[in-house]
């Protein structure tokens, strides 16, 4: 009986936080003075405690139990029938539980973070709805719901990224997020009418069902499934939508632990259910392990040559979540949970990290600090331990997700086995490289004096980094491990595994990182770090090309709507005026006048529609030329 009243009261887990941020509209809005921001706030995180324990209540009921589903009817009208469907599952409660876990601890964060922010309840509001599309997703098992939570989840992001909208490059950052990820959505949203009419339903078991079963051509399925990749593929930050990511981290921090951390995960997760789908297409799923690839090297690589600390974490996401691609594209759906769920839980612990960081030094600039490690002992041990259960470190999370795509992939896959061990120990280099700069060596003038960040912000840290240190347990309880991990530590994979992230981590320790260097003066250096440094000029190339194409076609559009349509509009305006200015001068009272004008007039109309008839015979027309 309880069992099923969780089940049942499932759904309410999304509306805590969207009843949260409309608690805190008052504050926001600036209908609330008096008593200051935080009311707004510590509304929003009770709301969000109650989410948290209410997930917990219904994680335990589901572990070892089937999956039940509730479908609430929306609009049913002829063959259409769109309904709002749910599924409770371990995979799913643990999504959600994760969800609103990392949304607590980082709202905690942010009392700190952001406590002399004069939009603090409006901060706290739009995070009520980031938390509230998520966990919608983690439970959602309607694809016509997913994708409005994706809309949901769009629109957050762009609000949060553009919080501090009195700065010109916030402004610029956040419409860039927008619209590359409206690009993504408007393609998906192609593929999600295809499927509702290929289907008859956009529930998750109908569409399974069907896929069991589905005949179509290969160009259908390779356009279908190819749509359906689009959303996933800008909410991951892959190439060639990956641009906004980076651009991103303009917003506070604790919207991006959640964006790094959660946020790509949705669209990972969203690509995972529908994985039976895309099988369907040998070439979507050839894409997503081409598209996987390329992200994880490229972010790899241009991860190493930042010098912005948050961008240089941020390059390291991407090329994350271009191996959940690879695994997705293998039809290798556990190997990928397993990856999101370490990857979240490591890097929202980075970027807690991280914004200690920036708060006390006011600083991003890797080649401005230094000697932070005896000053900042809560955050240091955050930044260790994030990092390495981040990277293929046995025995945290990173290690067991990571040795687990590589066993899935030895036998038949060897190539992309050298992707994984490439990535892992290209990003250990990088965060070696990262801690190096900012907590060893000489303190600096910005690091000098700065304190450890107060409790509002080290506890959920300290929280994380014991989360982090049992990811291990908390995949093994959402089956995504197999019982019997521990007999593979001495197999070839894991030996290459570990020696991958030891050999990045030593490269780090030894190579010279001379601070003064913030770009080097040899050439060929020189032409290296700026190719990666800029991102191998992608943007720029977009602006030679897309954005170029683009602009031109707006301008001419523009011209034709001015100068043609306009002006066709304004030539029928000025007749009329012109005919009836004219007209005017020609009343004289008399009727007989009249009539004779109104029979001139017909006599032209009769003429003009009867001349060009004139031309043809009857036998020459179409219509009499079978008589």
């Amino acid at each position: 009986m309880t069992q099923e009243f969780l089940a049942q009261t499932s759904w309410w887990i999304p509306f805590y936080s969207l009843i949260g941020a409309v608690l805190t509209l008052p504050w926001a809005t600036g209908i609330i003075r008096r008593t200051g921001p935080r009311p707004a706030a510590y509304l929003n995180l009770l709301m969000t405690v109650l989410a948290c324990v209410h997930g917990w209540f219904i994680l335990g009921s589901a572990l070892n139990q089937p999956p039940q589903e509730l479908v609430f009817h929306w609009l049913h009208v002829a063959d259409l029938d769109l309904s709002l469907a749910l599924e409770i599952s371990p995979i799913s409660a643990g999504a959600m539980e994760v969800v609103t876990s990392l949304c607590l601890l980082a709202q905690l964060y942010a009392l700190g973070y952001m406590e002399k922010d004069w939009a603090l309840a409006r901060f706290f509001a739009l995070i009520g709805f980031f938390e509230g599309a998520m966990s919608g997703i983690a439970i959602s098992n309607s694809l016509f719901l997913i994708y409005a939570l994706l809309e949901m989840l769009t629109l957050s992001t762009y609000l949060l990224v553009g919080f501090w909208y009195a700065q010109p490059l916030v402004v610029t950052a956040a419409r860039d997020a927008f619209l590359t990820k409206r690009v993504g959505d408007i393609i998906l949203l192609m593929g999600v009418v295809t499927l509702a009419t290929l289907s008859g339903s956009l529930n998750f078991p109908d569409l399974y069902e069907w896929a069991r079963t589905a005949d179509l051509q290969p160009l259908t399925a390779t356009l279908l499934g190819l749509a359906l990749i689009a959303g996933p593929l800008g909410k991951c930050a892959q190439f060639p939508l990956h641009l906004w990511l980076d651009e991103a981290m303009e917003g506070p921090n604790p919207a991006s632990v959640l964006r790094n951390s959660l946020v790509v995960s949705c669209g990972a997760y969203v690509l995972i259910k529908l994985e039976p789908i895309l099988a369907l297409s040998p070439v979507a799923s050839l894409a997503l392990v081409v598209i996987g690839t390329v992200t994880a090297i490229e972010a790899s690589f241009v991860a190493i040559a930042q010098i912005d600390i948050k961008r240089s974490l941020s390059h390291t996401t991407s090329a994350w979540l271009g191996l959940v691609f690879i695994t997705v594209g293998l039809q290798r759906a556990d190997v990928a949970a397993a990856l999101l769920v370490a990857h979240a839980v490591a890097k929202g612990l980075l970027f807690m990290s991280t914004g200690s960081i920036i708060l006390t030094t006011s600083n991003q600039n890797l080649t401005e600090m230094g000697g932070l490690w005896s000053r900042m002992p809560a955050t240091t041990s955050a930044f260790v331990v994030g990092a390495a259960g981040l990277i293929g470190l046995i025995p945290l999370g990173g290690y067991w997700a990571l040795s687990q795509g590589i066993n899935a992939l030895w036998v038949y896959h060897p190539w992309l086995v050298a992707v994984f061990l490439l990535v892992n120990g290209i990003t250990a280099f990088g965060l070696t490289r990262v801690f190096r700069l900012v907590f060893l060596g000489n303190p600096q003038p910005k690091t000098r004096r700065a304190p450890e960040v107060a409790w509002p912000m080290a506890l959920p840290m300290v929280i994380l980094t014991v989360v982090t240190l049992m990811t291990p347990l908390l995949l093994q309880q959402l089956s995504l491990l197999p019982p019997s991990k521990y007999e593979y530590l001495i197999r070839p994979p894991q030996l290459l595994l570990s020696g991958s992230s030891l050999v990045g981590c030593s490269l780090g320790s030894l190579v010279y990182l001379p601070r003064t260097w913030s770009r080097s003066v040899r050439v060929p250096v020189k032409f290296v770090q700026d190719l990666l440094s800029y991102d191998f000029y992608v943007d720029r190339l977009y602006r030679l090309t897309i954005v170029f194409v683009v602009g031109l076609f707006s301008q001419i559009t523009a011209w034709i709507d001015r100068y043609i349509i306009d002006g066709l509009v304004n030539l029928v305006g000025f007749a009329t005026v012109f005919s009836g200015q004219s007209l005017k001068y020609s009343v004289s009272g008399k009727s007989q006048f009249y009539l004779l004008t109104i029979l001139l007039g017909v006599s032209l109309l009769a003429l003009l529609m009867s001349w060009p008839l004139s031309q043809w015979s009857l036998e020459q027309l179409p219509l009499f030329r079978g008589q």
